[in-house]
């Protein structure tokens, strides 16, 4: 007959981590997969306006141009004047041209010449500012403009 051993103690087996590095590395994955990294900060009020014809804008041939009142934060700085912001700096129509080119060359090079201006402008902004960037943009020869509204309607806006 054989003797059966008694347990000795009540000890708890080891942790099995063989497979920790996997859950490290799936969650890895999963957060580099769903985080979006934002390009621009945006410095000024942008409202925009209503509009029912709303399609989407392919992003990867256009030049994003800000236009409005600068935000609370930055009004003690810039005052309450319209401004216009392209990338994370703000510019003068007389400097338009400069920073339109300096964003067009960071655009791939095939699409360097099919370029769309995309015009984020808020509702109350003077409209002599966007008359001044779309004069620029003509002198530039970057006549595809996109105005970029909100879905909703006309009466919406007042």
């Amino acid at each position: 007959m054989s003797k059966f051993k008694k347990k000795k103690g009540g000890e708890i087996p080891a942790v099995n981590t063989a497979s920790l590095p996997d859950i490290v590395f799936m969650l890895l994955f999963f957060f580099m997969v769903v985080t979006v990294l934002r390009n621009n900060e945006l410095m000024i009020k942008n409202v925009l306006p209503k509009a029912n014809e709303v399609e989407k804008l392919k992003k990867d041939r256009s030049v994003f141009i800000y236009a409005g009142e600068p935000s609370k934060q930055y009004q003690t700085k810039f005052g309450t004047e319209g401004k216009i912001q392209i990338g994370d700096k703000f510019t003068d129509v007389s400097s338009l041209q400069f920073a339109l080119t300096e964003a067009r060359e960071k655009l791939r090079p095939e699409l360097q010449d099919r370029v769309v201006v995309a015009l984020k402008v808020d509702k109350e902004t003077n409209t002599g500012l966007v008359t001044d960037i779309k004069e620029e943009l003509r002198d530039l020869n970057m006549v595809k403009i996109i105005y970029i509204t909100a879905p909703g309607t006309e009466l919406d806006n007042k």
